[in-house]
C-alpha cells in the first residue's frame, strides 16, 4: 500500500482549518498532519511533521500569505494549493500566488456544510494529488457524468479554412505561468490567440488584464461575437466554453455555456474542435501543462485537419498530463521545452 500523502492546512480561520480536516481526512490516501492558524506556526510545523502538501490561506495575520508563499519558494520550495475566495481582489493575490509557485488553488469552502461539499471534497482531493506529483521549481471520478465534446459541438469532416492562421492554446494545472511564458515576447503582428485555461469565473478577467499589463499583445477576457483580430489574445471566460465561427470575411469568438466537457467549462477539446471545424489546416495548435487529458482529443482533430500542433515537453511542465495524452492520442507534431514555444511560433506564423 502506498503511504498518504500528507497535508499540513494553514488558515487563521479555526472552523476552516476544521472543515478541510474532516474533508481531507475523508480520502483514503490523504491524511492531514497538522493544521496551523498563521505562517509563524505553519513554518515550525513543516520543519517538525515535513508535509508533502501545503494548503495555504491567502489572507492571513502576522504574515501574509503571499510573503510567506514567496520565502518558502526560496528556501524550500514544496507543494502548495492556495485558498481563496472569489473575489476580484482574491483573485489578483490568486494570480501572484501561482506566479510566486504555488501548483493551483481552490476557493474557500462554504461553512455550511449542504449542498456542494461532496463536490468540493473531490475537486481539493483531486488538487493536492496533483499538487503531489507536481514538479515544483527553485483523478477522482466526478460526481457527474463526463461530456465530449460532442455535447457542445459536432465534428464535421472536411474543415473549411480559407488560408487565414489563427493560433490556438489550452492549459490547466500550471497554465497560467506557462501561457504568460509563451505570450510575453510575442510581436503584435502575429495572428489571433485563442487561449482556453482552466479556470474559475471571477478569475479569468483579472488574468488577462494581467497579461495584458506585460505584454506586447493586447490580451482580454473574451467577449461573444469579438472579431479576432491581429496583435490579440482573447482568454475564454471561466463561465463558457469557446470556439471560433466565421461570419462573413473574418473569424469572431462564440460563447456556449452548455454542458462541461471532460468536466471542465471552458473545455480545450471545445476550442481545439472548434478549430479543425472552422479553421483547418491554417490553425496552429498548442497544448501545456495541465492535468487530465481535456485538449488531447480535440487536438488530434486538428493535427487530422492539417493543423501544425506543438506539446509543451515533459521536462518543462508542472504536470505533464494533457501534453502526454495528446501525444499518446496521435495528433502532436512537435515536442518542445516551454521557453522555446514563442520563437516557434514566429517562425509558423
Amino acid at each position: 500500500m502506498n503511504p498518504k500523502i500528507r497535508v499540513l492546512v494553514i488558515d487563521d480561520s479555526a472552523l476552516i482549518r476544521h472543515l478541510l480536516t474532516e474533508i481531507i481526512n475523508r480520502q483514503p490516501d490523504l491524511e492531514v498532519v497538522g493544521a496551523a492558524p498563521d505562517p509563524l506556526v505553519a513554518r515550525e510545523m513543516i520543519r517538525s511533521l515535513n508535509p508533502d502538501v501545503l494548503t495555504l490561506d491567502v489572507e492571513m495575520p502576522k504574515m501574509d500569505g503571499l510573503d510567506f508563499l514567496g520565502r518558502l519558494m526560496r528556501l524550500r520550495p514544496m507543494p502548495v494549493v492556495m485558498i481563496s475566495t472569489m473575489t476580484e481582489r482574491g483573485s489578483d493575490t490568486t494570480l501572484r500566488a501561482l506566479e510566486l509557485g504555488a501548483v493551483d488553488f481552490i476557493s474557500k469552502p462554504r461553512t455550511n456544510v449542504g449542498t456542494g461539499l461532496e463536490e468540493y471534497a473531490l475537486l481539493i482531493a483531486e488538487k493536492i494529488r496533483t499538487a503531489a506529483a507536481a514538479k515544483i521549481r527553485r483523478n477522482l471520478p466526478s460526481p457527474t457524468e463526463r461530456y465530449t465534446a460532442d455535447a457542445i459541438l459536432p465534428a464535421t469532416p472536411r474543415p473549411i479554412g480559407n488560408g487565414d492562421p489563427l493560433i490556438f492554446i489550452g492549459a490547466s494545472t500550471g497554465g497560467t505561468e506557462a501561457i504568460k511564458a509563451v505570450l510575453l515576447n510575442l510581436p503584435t503582428s502575429l495572428p489571433g490567440i485563442l487561449v482556453t485555461q482552466h479556470m474559475p469565473e471571477g478569475f479569468t478577467k483579472s488574468y488577462a488584464q494581467r497579461l495584458d499589463s506585460l505584454c506586447k499583445i493586447s490580451v482580454k477576457e473574451a467577449e461573444e461575437g469579438d472579431r479576432i483580430q491581429r496583435g490579440h489574445a482573447y482568454i475564454a471566460p471561466g463561465h463558457s466554453h469557446m470556439m471560433v465561427k466565421r461570419v462573413g470575411n473574418h473569424y469572431v469568438v462564440s460563447l456556449n455555456q452548455g454542458l462541461p466537457v471532460n468536466r471542465h467549462r471552458p473545455s480545450v477539446d471545445v476550442l481545439f474542435r472548434s478549430a479543425a471545424n472552422v479553421v483547418g489546416k491554417s490553425a496552429i495548435g498548442i497544448i501545456l501543462t495541465g492535468m487530465g487529458r481535456d485538449g488531447a482529443t480535440g487536438m488530434r482533430e486538428m493535427h487530422e485537419a492539417g493543423a501544425f500542433t506543438i506539446s509543451q515537453n515533459k521536462d518543462t511542465c508542472i504536470v505533464y498530463g494533457m501534453p502526454k495524452e495528446a501525444v499518446l492520442a496521435g495528433g502532436v507534431d512537435e515536442e518542445l521545452p516551454l521557453e522555446q514555444i514563442g520563437r516557434r511560433l514566429l517562425s509558423l506564423a
